[in-house]
């Protein structure tokens, strides 16, 4: 009897401190929240190469970015030398693209944004990381993966039925300790994975830990892959709104 006693005693221990370690665990909307917190600023402007490679050839590029909350976006093209100073710009809802040659901005629809940029396998939407995660989609935790050498939350992401998103669906993984998004797999509407993305390289940038290298690759295209690696990040620099408007394109300067 008192042996029976004494393992009832043991059984309810264990479930005690398994139910208070779940507690203790986030839900997936407070793991998304604290992943989007390390890139929530007034503005950011990031430095950054670009390698795109296909079956039979690569080719590098170097951007200048500038952000400013969801309605503001511009990316100017360093390099190579014959798309030197091209600039895209998103101000609220629309979308201008500078030519430097013929010296001409030109207007261009807003769906260009979910469109592959540039010849890369990322939309410019990606690029400027305009989505909401948590506003447009529902979440929930499906498990653990290791990542890039950390442990990971594997979150499901199904599209809010009122959201204006391009995924069926997302599985994204993000490391347990320092709350960075380390993969993420993008799905049609289909439900068919389409792209996978990787980070890597965890690099501190102002007072952020964050990866610096990001590689996206589709699923069903054998040789293509586009790397993105972050050589400079800078939050919460002051940028007027003027910055980003039409009349200013020939004068956005790296």
């Amino acid at each position: 009897m008192i042996h029976s006693l004494h393992k009832l005693t043991l059984l309810v221990i264990v479930i005690l401190w398994s139910q208070l370690a779940k507690a203790d665990e986030p839900n997936a909307i407070q793991v998304l929240q604290k992943a989007e917190q390390k890139l929530l600023s007034s503005s950011m402007i990031t430095t950054m190469n670009i390698t795109i490679e296909r079956p039979r050839w690569t080719k590098q590029m170097e951007l200048k970015t500038w952000s400013k909350g969801k309605d503001y976006a511009a990316a100017y093209v360093i390099g190579p030398e014959k798309d030197k100073g091209t600039v895209y710009l998103k101000s609220k809802n629309a979308v201008y693209n500078y030519l430097p040659k013929i010296k001409k901005s030109i207007q261009l629809p807003v769906t260009m944004l979910n469109q592959s940029w540039m010849g890369t396998d990322l939309s410019a939407d990606d690029l400027i990381k305009l989505t909401n995660i948590t506003q447009d989609y529902n979440a929930r935790i499906t498990g653990s993966q290791n990542v890039s050498g950390r442990l990971c939350y594997e979150i499901l992401l199904t599209p809010k039925e009122d959201a204006d998103v391009l995924w069926g669906k997302l599985i994204i993984y993000i490391d347990k300790v320092d709350y960075i998004q380390l993969k993420t797999v993008f799905y049609d509407e289909d439900l068919v994975a389409v792209n996978t993305l990787v980070a890597s390289q965890i690099k501190v940038f102002g007072d952020r830990k964050l990866a610096s290298k990001i590689v996206m690759t589709p699923q069903k295209k054998t040789g293509y892959k586009t790397t993105i690696e972050y050589t400079r990040i800078i939050f919460n620099q002051s940028i007027p709104s003027s910055f980003f408007t039409k009349e200013n394109l020939p004068k956005i300067k790296p």
